[in-house]
């Protein structure tokens, strides 16, 4: 029998080592894992975290292994890429960060060893991803473990795979369940014995027959089907490697029984029937932890997601931890599992694409949750297509629908991309990342383009695969696009709702994101090193109120929920306070003092209320309350309002003047003048004329587009989004485009 020992417990760490030590340096330090060396560094701002090669070092004495023929290290996730050497001989490297992987050590393993894992999150062209609004943190922050097999045994060589492939296929009532093993050193006279159990224990289906046919089809009767979120049904299968009557390996697999498919026309159909896909996005790390995350960890992030009504998921930028596709199968969730195939192709990385995208088929066959495998995200975020591009995402395309017959394929494509890119025709399904009423447009572009596009390709599903904007804890009144506050982050969330769920063609749509991240290139809002678009902060401890907007559209759950509770201090006389609410009729209290009833079938409630000294506000929908608390000031509290750390320019540090235009300005409205149009364009071709030859977004093909999404944003905030096309403006530059700005006359 298999056993498996765990060797997360005392690793010796070091940034500083330049070779292979033959015994522990006494000046490394220790470490439990799972680890990230970059927890820190990768959050704090300055794009400056540590990107390189550290090593880890754990000594292993063999007589505390189990008797075994055989040995392996599995390494759950080491990022990005890792050599291993075992009592000074190098065995193994792999390139890729995210997913697992195992070498074989049987050979090398003395009495006493040494083994040290070299690891690298540094630069190079040929391991994805390099390129990326995240922070690729190092280490190895998953499990490792040795996994100890008789000689003959399940494989665990082949990109990381499980051993066992269970297909199900839906016969009416019936299942026929196909279930596939994986031998190494299989020898004759051996057996393999199947069975298939429910959920419960009971063996559904069993049998027995020679290793030397590793194939088996069953059938279970009156199939239980797997039915997303309203009935996560699992099976399990368990095939036994046999010599006579001695167990030599066993391994198992749960599985769930269910068709889909992705209609143009009618979105996504679970088991026949209807059903809408509305979720989020999902990075892995934590504050103060990176991606080096523990199972409890896991389970609070499902556990919010559930929380809020979401029944699908978009797994991104990569492969994530097993434990997580587990919890998403028993939990319900429909997910879309994709690799770092990210923002800029690189014509070296090609191979690192195609491996990547067998580890995660190979790994994650299995899961019923998956119903897409993602080929790509904004991979031409610098850029059309080109053939080399294009012939990567066939080569990948092809390969995933000969290696599963049973999913489909899709990309996540960026919004300024032109829709007849012919990439975008490659795989079965597209989703779109679209900013509009964040990163320029207006929230109104968003279900317009939709609309657009499915009248122009009728046949392709199509869906949202992000969509979301910043808020911090910053708070006005008056919410604008680029404000970072949380008021505008919930209006625009609601506009979204309103005009993506209520589209039935759309197969799905996905938040970005769930959760607050890291990026640690990020200077923005007033945090850096963090991308603040969650609808929960970083830490899991505050959920935004946009948060429960969604909650209030996907959740059975009844609940009411006040928004502004941190937004306290008011100046108007009277002020709009906004109620969410899954329940048909909500009132609100001032003071004990009704203000009435309303309902809405949208689930959002706006009350205008007196603001005078201090309220206690109290919201009652059905047997649900939720209370807040606003108080009456002559002068706006400064604590709620931006102020940018080490800005070059904040928007109340400009000169305006009466009747003119200024930076903070819409983009939008500048170009009604001629002036302001000439002006600008000159801008932009100076700004080309600088970074010829450097990768950037500001390019001819993409000024079309971007010229669209643009006009919702000040000229102050472009200017410094320009700075994540490598473009920086001194304040002296924007001062003076600034005081060219005050010269030309408002076109109204």
């Amino acid at each position: 029998m298999r056993q498996i020992i765990d060797l997360n417990y005392k690793w010796a760490f070091s940034k500083e080592a330049g070779e292979i030590p033959q015994t522990i340096p006494a000046h490394w330090y220790w470490v439990n894992l799972p680890h990230s060396w970059n927890n820190i560094d990768g959050q704090d701002g300055g794009n400056d975290y540590y990107r390189g090669t550290c090593y880890y070092a754990k000594e292993i004495d063999k007589s505390e292994l189990p008797e075994s023929e055989q040995y392996y290290l599995e390494f759950r996730g080491a990022n990005a890429s890792a050599d291993v050497y075992l009592n000074g001989k190098k065995l193994a490297s792999h390139d890729g960060g995210y997913s697992t992987w195992r070498v074989n050590i049987t050979d090398a393993l003395e009495n006493q060893n040494l083994l040290v894992v070299a690891v690298d999150n540094g630069i190079n062209d040929r391991v994805y991803p390099q390129n990326a609004d995240f922070t690729f943190y190092g280490g190895l922050y998953r499990n490792v473990s040795i996994i100890a097999v008789k000689e003959s045994h399940f494989d665990l060589d082949y990109y990381g795979g499980p051993g066992i492939r269970v297909t199900p296929e839906i016969n009416g009532a019936d299942a026929n369940v196909e279930v596939e093993v994986y031998l190494t050193n299989a020898k004759a006279g051996q057996e393999l014995f199947y069975q298939l159990k429910a959920a419960d224990g009971t063996v559904v289906a069993e049998g027995r027959q020679s290793a030397d046919t590793t194939q088996a089809t069953f059938k279970i009767e009156n199939v239980h089907l797997w039915h997303g979120r309203k009935d996560p049904y699992l099976y399990t299968a368990e095939v036994t490697l046999m010599d006579g009557e001695n167990v030599l390996d066993t391994v198992s697999t749960r599985f769930g029984c269910r068709t889909f498919e992705i209609d143009p026309e009618k979105g996504f159909i679970l088991n026949g029937e209807s059903y809408p896909l509305h979720g989020v996005s999902r990075h892995q790390d934590r504050w103060g932890l990176g991606n080096a995350l523990l199972p409890e960890h896991h389970e609070e992030d499902m556990d919010l997601i559930c929380e809020m009504g979401a029944n699908t998921i978009r797994l991104a930028h990569y492969q994530h931890d097993q434990y997580f596709y587990d919890l998403c199968d028993e939990r319900g969730m429909v997910i879309w599992a994709e690799i770092p195939y990210i923002s800029s192709h690189m014509p070296t990385g090609r191979e690192n694409t195609i491996s990547q995208m067998k580890e995660l088929v190979i790994q994650n066959y299995n899961h019923p949750s998956i119903v897409v495998w993602g080929l790509s995200n904004e991979i031409t975020m610098t850029g059309k297509s080109n053939p080399d591009m294009i012939e990567n995402h066939n080569i990948l395309n092809d390969m995933v629908h000969e290696m599963d017959k049973t999913r489909l394929t899709t990309i996540a494509v960026v919004s300024m991309c032109d829709i007849h890119d012919p990439y975008i025709q490659i795989p079965d399904v597209v989703s779109h990342n679209h900013y509009f009423g964040w990163y320029g447009g207006d929230t109104s572009m968003n279900g317009p383009w939709f609309d657009n596009f499915h009248k122009e390709y009728p046949n392709i599903p199509v869906g949202m695969s992000e969509y979301g904007c910043e808020a911090l804890d910053w708070h006005t009144s008056n919410p604008m696009q680029g404000d970072y506050t949380e008021e505008y982050q919930a209006y625009y969330h609601e506009e979204l709702i309103k005009q993506l769920f209520t589209r039935p063609y759309i197969w799905a749509t996905h938040v970005w994101n769930m959760f607050d991240f890291g990026a640690d290139a990020r200077c923005e809002g007033g945090e850096n090193g963090q991308n603040h678009k969650g609808l929960i902060t970083f830490d899991r401890k505050y959920k935004k109120d946009s948060f429960y907007a969604y909650k209030a559209w996907l959740s059975d759950e009844p609940f009411v929920h006040i928004c502004g509770k941190r937004y306290v201090d008011r100046v108007e006389e009277e002020t709009k306070v906004t109620v969410y609410s899954n329940l048909p009729e909500v009132e609100l209290f001032v003071n004990g003092k009704s203000l009435g009833k309303q309902t809405s079938e949208e689930h959002f409630f706006y009350f205008s209320v007196p603001n005078a000294g201090e309220s206690v506000l109290t919201a009652v929908a059905g047997d649900c309350k939720d209370e807040s608390h606003i108080r009456k000031v002559e002068v706006f509290n400064e604590a709620y309002r931006l102020k940018e750390k080490g800005a070059v320019l904040n928007w109340f540090d400009i000169t305006e003047v009466e009747g003119c235009y200024s930076l903070n300005d819409k983009m939008s409205d500048v170009m009604k003048a001629p002036a302001g149009q000439e002006l600008f364009m000159g801008l932009m071709k100076q700004i080309g004329m600088q970074k010829e030859g450097q990768e950037s977004m500001i390019k001819a093909e993409n000024m079309g587009p971007m010229m669209e999404m643009m006009g919702g944003f000040t000229v102050l905030r472009l200017l410094k989004l320009f700075g994540a096309a490598n473009v920086n403006l001194t304040k002296e530059q924007m001062l003076g485009l600034n005081e060219q700005l005050n010269q030309i006359k408002r076109v109204e």
